[in-house]
């Protein structure tokens, strides 16, 4: 049997060149042998991790860089052994059943190299304490305790072993938190350390079983074609001097004996090179064999060892084994415990970022916080804000217990701290000096052209207006870059939701026609389904569209269809504590203002008759605010959370709890202030993100392109996080859920009937409302332009009918005034809304004036494009150079090439309607007024969305007759 000779021996040189690279971490068999030593039960286990930490010595240095240049060597090692391997496989030689081990679970071990070399960046190891005493000084302590494992379970570790070593060794020295989240990682150094040192091993014997192969194969071929010169082929082998290892001679003493008789001389010559040592050839084969043994069991350890670390429950290990977690599970109002996980690692995160900037340790900061959170129960009572540990380590007492554990501040952070008391001066300061630089830049073009006196003023006024975009854009971008994240904390409901805090999921909508019916039931039974939970209910929240008439003949028609739905739901999944499903209509009523019939106040006014319900309204028969009810209502009685969400908005999976969860949590329970007159701590109301109906997401061109875009519009998208995680605050859009009574306390009797329209906004204000960052919705945005259109010219109405929410007095239900109770960043968020409503006319007005007064025509184009163009283009730019660890650099600039351009044609559509935006922009604000100063009438005008979305032609002849103003505005300008 021959071998492909040339391929083995260009293996063994690369094998070989590799081990003299490694220079002083060379590896040979015999000098670095496996992780394997005496086996210990359970009991001496814990006795050794005693001892273990009684005997390391820490320093104060940080950890070099040496794991991971070790991982990257025993990488290469194994990479080329299984080329070895390979390669001897290929040409039908015998391999260890170690190495069996090894190429059947090469991919296992690629994936765990993989997983070690992103768990353990660079700077990881650095924050980790190391060791002063050999053999592993200068190497984390945490690496050690990982080697002690393997070896003394001989590559075996279970979670008792493991559970038990820990806590033995935490008895004398305490792992800090990040050295017990490092053992998973430790663990995976230590297992592929050994089985480097196995398969080093292996690799060596292979080698001089190659030897034996190419002395048996030619002492063969000798005996069969010359056998007068076998003695001299036996004279070659003894002056090449091989080794008598043990591979070697097993290998080729099985060889030649399997020949018989004839080659009984190469074998003698083995026995005496061999007793000359004092050994035979049995003792070597033996040798072999057990070796070989002991290294199958090593390695088939070792890869078991792998696969337990991908299905231990690491977040699990830890929280058991450190004593931080168990220090603030005393918290006193016993919220801790029944917390989500990635809440409570969030404290525990504080906790570690203070310790390592304090002279005390982490239990000791952890034991603070605690007997802060004490004091306060047994001052102010247990459900006190401050009574919870999260308010000394997340909120306002951060300050606190930082300075009771003489915390050492950077001068970094302590200007973030700073400007973190002032946030909405350093943000609106920011914008303020951008837009005053941008508009003297442009202002001093147009004095430089010859604009004088009252002129430069004025076009001074309508630069500051449009370069405030720009501002506003770079520094919302730049914030959300660079601020801290502040997602809210929350309970741990995956189990369920409690009763008491029963929740009712509800739709407002318009009752239309029988297709219209039918799609709300299902979309209700969908919403169920995703969210199944015996303290969840579900109902639609509805009223007729208006009419001249206060019933018309299809009414009863819809209501029967309607409470067939519901009844039919009700059956399909019944509940033996109460219906699940519920109906809520309202009838008409007399607007005397608009003179029409009507459901009141809308939405607002549906929300406000259903909490009124919650808490009694009901059994006051005088008041018929819903004339037409389905379900037993009985288990309503008790409902905490009202979960909103408008007719297209799609409840993902499991989003509903969270959404409970995220609310119950204390310290984002609402705090209402009687003399501010609204919500000034917590939150009343908690907005999810939104993003576009994926199965929508590519219906129509406008929508493709609109549809993934980010930024700050309070309407057709959440809000940044900007407002969250620089004020604590972000805005309602009337997708969330809301506390009934906070809700009730902080707007019954607030807003005048007949004027607001933009109410999400409000009662976000009053209310208080926070973003949930990390819980998703999905709703449709409109397939076409001029639906899009109509969605908008609603808000702009309904944001200058709230435009007196900016001074001092605002106007209440009875004629009344009263002084306004609007923190100044709500009374922001107001002001901005109607800065953007006027951004297509200033924009449209400037290019109107370069056009035509202004000098250097071409210029004042480009300043115009630039305000669309520039913040898309720098956001573009910076993302370029964030690129993500799990994603290739190729993915990830051809991910933004697409946003890029997406940003771009955005840009350029937004110019080419620039004149139609601020047609339709100055319609919608002309309308408000009048109707706010002199008629009184259609504040509250509005249809949906999805109906505008439905109706009408979308044909070139139906876009001219829209969009007239545009060809109309051009065209003069073309005459001049």
């Amino acid at each position: 049997m021959k071998m492909s000779s040339e391929r083995v021996r260009g293996t063994l040189f690369h094998w070989w060149a590799y081990l003299r690279r490694s220079g002083p971490a060379k590896v040979v068999a015999g000098e670095e042998p496996p992780l394997r030593t005496e086996l210990l039960n359970i009991d001496q286990m814990k006795l050794h991790g005693k001892v273990l930490a009684n005997s390391h010595k820490l320093g104060s240095k940080c950890a070099s860089g040496r794991l991971l240049t070790r991982l990257m060597e025993n990488e290469g090692v194994l990479i080329a052994a299984r080329n070895l391997l390979t390669e001897a496989v290929k040409t039908k030689r015998r391999i260890a059943p170690a190495g069996e081990w090894l190429l059947d679970n090469f991919y296992l071990i690629e994936e765990q190299i993989r997983m070690a070399r992103q768990h353990l960046p660079k700077g990881y190891s650095w924050e980790l304490p190391i060791l002063l005493n050999a053999p592993l000084a200068g190497l984390p302590r945490v690496y050690d305790i990982a080697q002690e494992i393997i070896a003394h379970g001989d590559g075996h570790t279970d979670p008792e072993n493991l559970s038990n070593f820990v806590t033995a060794y935490q008895t004398v020295s305490i792992l800090k938190l990040g050295e017990l989240w490092a053992i998973p990682i430790m663990l995976r150094f230590a297992l592929i350390e050994n089985i480097r040192r196995v398969v080093a091993r292996i690799a060596a014997d292979r080698a001089e079983r190659n030897r034996a192969d190419y002395w048996a194969d030619l002492l063969t071929e000798t005996i069969e074609k010359d056998p007068n010169r076998l003695i001299l082929s036996v004279a070659d082998m003894a002056r090449s001097t091989p080794p008598m290892a043990s591979a070697f001679v097993a290998e080729l003493t099985r060889r030649l004996q399997a020949q018989g008789h004839a080659l009984a001389l190469p074998l003698t010559w083995i026995e005496q090179q061999l007793s000359a040592v004092g050994l035979t050839t049995e003792q070597l084969v033996r040798s072999e064999n057990q070796q070989q043994a002991a290294d199958q069991v090593s390695m088939s350890n070792s890869i078991g060892s792998l696969r337990f670390m991908g299905a231990m429950d690491w977040r699990e290990f830890v929280e058991t084994m450190s004593v931080v977690e168990r220090t603030l599970g005393e918290d006193p109002g016993d919220v801790y415990d029944k917390m989500d996980f990635a809440t409570r690692d969030r404290y525990r995160h504080v906790v570690e970022k203070i310790a390592k900037n304090s002279p005390h340790s982490e239990s000791e900061i952890a034991r603070q916080a605690i007997q802060l959170a004490q004091a306060c129960a047994v001052n102010k009572g247990g459900d006190d804000r401050a009574a919870h540990v999260g308010y000394y380590l997340i909120d306002e007492g951060l300050t606190q217990l930082e300075r009771i554990v003489k915390m050492r501040v950077s001068p970094a952070e302590g200007l973030r701290k700073v400007s973190s008391r002032h946030p909405f001066l350093l943000y609106g300061g920011t914008i303020l000096l951008l837009t005053v630089i941008f508009t003297v830049c442009l202002a001093a073009k147009a004095y430089a052209g010859g604009l004088q006196g009252g002129a430069l003023v004025l076009v001074g006024l309508l630069l500051l207006l449009c370069t405030s975009q720009l501002a506003i854009a770079l520094v919302n971008y730049l914030a959300t870059v660079m601020a801290t994240p502040r997602p809210l904390p929350r309970m741990d409901f995956s189990q369920g939701i409690p009763s008491e805090l029963r929740t009712l999921v509800v739709v407002p909508t318009m009752l239309g026609n029988s297709q219209n019916i039918e799609e709300l039931i299902e979309s209700l039974e969908v919403r169920f389904l995703a969210n199944r939970d015996d303290h969840l209910h579900f109902g639609l929240l509805t009223d007729f569209h208006d009419a001249v008439e206060e019933t018309l003949p299809e009414d009863e028609r819809l209501l029967r269809l309607a409470r067939q739905g519901i009844e039919a739901l009700n059956d399909k999944y019944r509940n033996p504590d109460g219906d699940r499903f519920f109906l809520f209509h309202r009838p008409r009523r007399w607007n005397p203002q608009d003179r029409i019939w009507m459901g009141y106040e809308r939405k607002r006014g549906k929300l406000a008759d259903l909490n009124w319900f919650l808490r009694g309204g009901a059994d006051i028969e005088a008041d018929n605010r819903f004339t037409f009810v389905v379900g037993e209502t009985r288990v309503l009685s008790n409902v905490k959370y009202v979960i909103t969400l408008d007719t297209d908005t799609q409840l993902v999976r499991d989003s509903a709890w969270q959404f409970v969860a995220a609310m119950a949590h204390p310290l984002n329970r609402a705090r209402y202030d009687e003399s501010r007159q609204r919500v000034v701590a917590g939150y009343g109301i908690l907005q999810p993100r939104v993003a576009v109906s994926l199965s929508d997401a590519n219906r129509s061109r406008y929508m493709l392109m609109c549809a993934s875009d980010h930024g700050i519009d309070p309407y057709t998208r959440t809000v940044s996080d900007v407002y969250q995680d620089l004020f604590g605050e972000g805005s309602f859009i009337g997708k969330g859920i809301y506390e009934v009574d906070a809700f009730e306390r902080a707007l019954a009797g607030r807003l005048p009937d007949n004027r607001i329209l933009s109410h999400d906004l409000l009662e976000g204000c009053y209310a208080r409302a926070g973003l949930i960052s990390d819980v998703q919705l999905y709703e449709e945005y409109p397939s076409q332009y001029r639906a899009d259109v109509s969605r908008r010219h609603r808000w702009i109405r309904g944001d200058w009918q709230i435009a007196r929410w900016l001074l001092p007095d605002i106007p209440i239900p009875n004629a009344r005034l009263s002084k306004n109770p609007l923190s100044l960043l709500s009374r922001w968020k107001i002001f901005d809304n109607l800065r953007r409503s006027l951004m297509a006319s200033a924009l449209t007005l400037l290019l109107l004036l370069g056009w035509t007064v202004l000098p250097a025509h071409g210029f004042w184009t480009l300043a115009v494009i630039g305000i669309l163009v520039i913040p898309a283009l720098i956001a573009a730019a910076l993302n370029a150079f964030r690129k993500p660890a799990d994603v290739t650099p190729g993915q990830h600039l051809a991910g933004e090439l697409v946003a890029a351009g997406r940003h771009l044609a955005q840009a350029v559509f937004t110019l080419v309607c620039l004149p139609y935006e601020a047609f339709f922009s100055l319609d919608a604000m002309v309308r408000a007024g009048w109707r706010m100063l002199i008629t009184h009438r259609q504040m509250l005008q509005w249809d949906s969305s999805g109906d505008m979305d439905g109706q009408g032609r979308t044909d070139l002849t139906t876009s001219w007759r829209t969009m007239w103003f545009a060809p109309s505005f051009r065209l003069p300008l073309c005459l001049i």
